[in-house]
Order: structure tokens, then sequence, then C-alpha cells
């Protein structure tokens, strides 16, 4: 078992550590908000007093942070992971970021011999409460031998990607689908409701269909078919719409560094900004489908 350092205790971090800590390892994590971090003691960890504190004696160092300038901070900082970090430390970063920080982060660290990967998931909060989560993994194949075994223990699918950024890259390509997807199925059950469809008969024939995805058999936007999708809970998170429009922010910016042409991307991205600016932001991203009724203003 080893000793981790744990940078991020939010809604994703805290139960991610928590695992750990189930799993036999000795855990000591840091977070801006004492609450966050009254749930890794709770759980069996050890809350550090810094970054460094944290840090300084593990063998490997994991954060799981809210957006690339928070990572930055972080790894970069004066006194923050790279400077604090014992020579010989792996570093997974689980935060979801642009790939250009991600690949400089990288660069940074392993000048200064340390190995870093990028472990972006997917799974949302009850994946990471039940640790069935999606990592998606950039870095050479030595550091990803070295996580994985750790990763596993959060999850239940532990890929590598590709290189350094490899799995940023491998995670916005995702949730664009994702955001995509989930559009299209709210609009099928919105026009199922329009034609007098019953929605379950539909879930029953998309499902096994053509029209089948994730979107539809797991994480059904409409009460009934699936009852442990959001939808059977008043859409409560989950994943948020302010997850979903970051990720598809995120995607639309590496489309246009990049040349490339997403219309549909595009389209989910200027729709879920207009959900979130109706007061939305908190609501699980599946609740889209309100707001293509009209129900939390227009489409």
């Amino acid at each position: 078992m080893a000793k981790i350092g744990f940078i991020g205790l939010g809604n994703m971090g805290a139960p991610m550590a928590v695992n750990l800590v189930t799993a036999g390892h000795e855990v000591k994590g840091y977070d801006l908000s004492a609450v966050n971090a009254a749930e890794l003691a709770n759980g069996g960890g050890e809350v550090a007093k810094n970054i460094a504190d944290a840090v300084s004696d593990a063998e490997v160092i994991i954060s799981m942070l809210p957006a690339g300038e928070h990572v930055r901070a972080v790894y970069l900082e004066k006194d923050g992971v790279l400077a604090s970090a014992k020579p010989g430390s792996l570093l997974i970063d689980c935060s979801t970021i642009d790939v250009a920080t991600s690949r400089e982060l990288a660069k940074k660290a392993e000048s200064m011999g340390l190995e870093m990967i990028d472990a972006p998931v997917s799974g949302g909060i009850m994946g990471a409460k039940a640790a069935t989560l999606t990592f998606m993994c950039g870095g050479s194949e030595e550091g990803f031998n070295r996580a994985e075994p750790v990763l596993s223990q959060m999850g239940k699918n532990v890929i590598l990607a590709g290189g350094a950024g490899g799995g940023q890259a491998a995670k916005v390509c995702n949730n664009m689908l994702l955001g995509i997807s989930m559009i299209g199925v709210s609009e099928a059950f919105n026009l199922a409701d329009a034609l007098g469809l019953d929605r379950q008969k539909l879930f029953d024939i998309a499902s096994t269909a053509s029209g089948q995805c994730w979107s539809m058999t797991t994480y059904c936007p409409v009460p009934g078919p699936v009852p442990t999708s959001p939808a059977n809970n008043d859409y409560k998170p989950g994943f948020t719409v302010a997850m979903m429009l970051k990720d598809l922010l995120l995607s639309q910016d590496a489309a246009s560094s990049n040349g490339i042409t997403t219309p549909l991307g595009s389209h989910a991205t200027k729709l879920y900004q207009a959900f979130d600016d109706s007061g939305n932001a908190e609501v699980d991203f599946s609740g889209i489908i309100r707001f293509l009724r009209g129900e939390n203003g227009e489409s």
C-alpha cells in the first residue's frame, strides 16, 4: 500500500480519496474548504495543513481540481506540488483541463525528475462514490503502469489514451459527444410526447434499436425508464450543467486551436450556455430536456 497525497477534496475528490483509504492506502489530503477536508477525515484519512504537508512524504500525488488555472497554481506555486514532492514521486492529475496546460505541466515535472500523467475521469459523483469511474490517461507507459493499480481502486476502467495530454484529449472528445447525444435523446422524447407515443415504449424500442446510446439506456432524461437516472430525482446532479458546459467549452477551444469544425458541438455548447445562464448551473445536465421544452426559456 502507498502513501498518497490528495489535493482537492470536493464532490469528486473526497469520495475518491476515501475509496483509497478503504483500499488500505495511507492518504493525506488538502482542500481550501475545511468542510470538504472533514469528509476525508471522517473516512479515515488525514487532513494536511497545506499542499506541502500533503505531498512532501507521498509516493503518489493525486489532484482533482476545478480548472486549469487551479491546477497550474497548485503545481507551480512556490510551495506547490512540484516544489514539495520528493524525488521519484508519481503525479496524477485527475482534473479536466485544457490539453496545452496538461502537456506543459508534464514537461515541467519531467525536467524535475518526476513522472506525471493526466487522468481525467468520467462517471460523475455517483461513479466517484461507487469507485466505478473511467480514467482516461495520458503519459508514458511506465507512468501508466505505476498509476493503474491506484486508479483501479477508484474506478473500473483505466485506459492509456496516449502520451502527455492524451487523457485530456479523450475526455473533451467523449464529453462533447455526450453533450450532443443527451440533446438528441431529449429531442426524441419531446417529439414522442407531441406525437402521443408513450415514453416507456420509445425507451423499449430505442434502447434496443439503432438509437441506442448511453444517454438513453443509462442516463435517460425522462422519469421512469431508468430508475437510477437523475430524472427520477428532480434532476439533482450527477453531473451538473456547469460541469458539462466547462467540458464543451474546452472542446470548442481545442477544435478552434486545431482548425477543426464541430457544428453540433458548437450548437450543443450554445444550448448548455443558455441553460446555465437561465439559473440552472447546478442542475443535472440531463435536465436540458426541460429547457428544450421551453420550461426554462426558449431553446
